[in-house]
């Protein structure tokens, strides 16, 4: 980066900075004057609607709570919650490789192009809300590319700093637009609010850091990201826990005496998965209460009742459709915090007898084989519901229904591609073998698209249905079907018979 490039990103800076101190005082006003009377509405309205029932007071009501949120979004951004969030020393190459999994559904359309240099060096700061921030970049790349694409992030240290910068090929910002970004509002999405950019650009000012932004309509776009290079002492990246002083207390006991301040610490180490899985069916009540029997079974040393914690939160955390890095994101943040405890305990004259290196042993050994445990239970239930699935597409792929101990009919629904033709061919000789058919019935009346090739395959298969000693009979064929036929020259007539549809088939054998 020249030193030109440099000038500019600290102008631009500059810039936003006094339009977001803006949107603070903005928001701050709109807080007073605004937010109170809506409150005041939205319970009248809730009156309204279990006195007198209409679907126009429901639509009123939401839309009111939409505004609401949207004001909340506004207040959040000129006042964020900060405050009770510890500052960290983070390891961002780390936690952006987190971030890109859970963009994996994506994966097979956007190409991920990952170049990190220098993933030793670390920066400081609220390490939720980075993550957030970086989450809406990411989040923004893949939406901005609407069909298939590419991203590209790097890592690397410059000058002194750490630059993130993520690309995409997607649709691209006009120039005239690009100062506007961070704007509460200010979006080119039909659905947003613009409040996720502003989130981006707020917390990474609040940590000292700069963000530049390049864009070329159809080609794509670039934000890069400048923080400051944290060095880190050997007293840093501790999770703050106030030492207390332990008369005659084993470590179990102390956990116990203490277990409501250990709670809040893991919530606040994990606010941000939190926030992911907030869509879930997931109780956030009933992830902490797992975490309390797992604290539980850590302290007892019980790696049976490990194995089946895990066992069993596996299969439900699969069953829940949730992703299994979130999972073992929330492994690491209790681990931090057990060990944060176990430093509290031991630095407050904790009684217990014992080595570091037997403590270290023992407790990270035990939280490899929960870890361990838990991947594979989770594993076995994706690959059964996995193959439960598959199942059922094969059936629907080749539904051959009996109607009688002779007589069966083969509905053929959707596009006819070379895969599925082929799957149809291993399974409808093997059925007719199996089941004795002496008529099969093929109706293609739900065929919405069959080329040429795909044609000739199908054909192949009636031929060889009559070769079995099963009189095939076609339904359903459209005036392009036919036409495809007969440009190809296809000989279908010698074996095989065919009726308009599927209900003259019917007749003629029920007759």
């Amino acid at each position: 980066m020249s030193e030109s490039n440099a000038d500019q990103l600290v102008s631009e800076s500059d810039l936003r900075l006094d339009r977001l101190a803006s949107v603070g005082q903005i928001a701050a006003g709109i807080a007073h004057e605004v937010r109170n009377p809506l409150t005041a509405v939205k319970g009248f309205l809730q009156l309204l609607k279990h006195e007198t029932p209409h679907k126009y007071l429901d639509y009123a009501y939401i839309e009111l709570e939409n505004a609401i949120e949207t004001l909340q979004n506004l207040l959040h951004v000129s006042k964020p919650d900060l405050e009770s969030e510890p500052f960290d020393s983070i390891d961002l190459s780390t936690e952006l490789e987190a971030l890109l999994y859970l963009f994996q559904e994506r994966s097979y359309q956007v190409a991920i192009q990952k170049h990190f240099k220098d993933t030793n060096t670390r920066v400081y700061g609220k390490r939720n809300q980075i993550k957030k921030a970086f989450f809406n970049l990411i989040k923004n790349a893949f939406e901005a590319i609407s069909n298939r694409g590419a991203i590209c992030i790097k890592h690397y240290k410059f000058n002194g700093h750490l630059l993130i910068s993520i690309s995409d090929t997607g649709d691209g910002i006009p120039e005239e637009k690009i100062n506007l970004l961070g704007t509460p509002f200010y979006t080119s999405k039909a659905e947003g609010t613009g409040m996720g950019l502003t989130q981006v650009f707020t917390t990474i000012y609040d940590h000292g850091g700069i963000i530049r932004v390049k864009s070329e309509v159809g080609v794509g776009t670039e934000f890069t990201v400048q923080l400051p290079i944290h060095e880190e002492t050997d007293q840093e990246g501790e999770a703050p826990v106030n030492p207390l002083h332990v008369h005659n207390q084993q470590f179990s006991q102390y956990y116990t005496s203490r277990r409501t301040e250990f709670m809040e610490l893991l919530k606040l180490q994990g606010k941000e998965l939190f926030e992911i899985m907030k869509p879930t069916a997931f109780d956030p009540e009933y992830i902490l209460e797992s975490a309390h029997k797992l604290v539980q079974l850590l302290n007892e040393r019980n790696e049976h009742g490990l194995i089946q914690h895990a066992q069993e939160h596996g299969r439900n955390w699969a069953s829940h459709q949730l992703d299994l890095i979130l999972k073992l994101e929330w492994i690491q943040v209790l681990r931090k915090t057990y060990w944060a405890f176990l430093h509290a305990y031991y630095t407050s004259g904790g009684q217990e007898k014992v080595t570091f290196f037997e403590l270290e042993r023992d407790v990270n050994d035990h939280l490899d084989t929960y870890q361990k445990h838990f991947a594979s239970s989770y594993s076995v239930y994706k690959n059964q519901v996995l193959q439960a699935h598959r199942e059922v597409i094969e059936r629907l792929t080749v539904p051959v229904i009996p109607l009688s101990e002779q007589f069966a009919i083969l509905p053929i629904v959707g596009s006819l591609d070379m895969p599925r033709v082929k799957k149809m061919q291993e399974q409808v000789f093997d059925r007719i073998h199996r089941l004795r058919i002496e008529q099969l019935v093929i109706d293609v009346s739900g065929v919405s698209s069959m080329d040429t090739t795909n044609a000739a395959h199908l054909l192949k298969i009636v031929n060889g249905i009559a070769i079995q000693g099963c009189k095939a009979i076609l339904t359903g064929l459209r005036p392009e079907m036919t036409t495809t036929i007969v440009e190809q020259g296809f000989a279908i007539h010698e074996r095989v018979v065919t009726r308009g549809s599927l209900q003259q088939a019917l007749e003629d054998f029920y007759k």
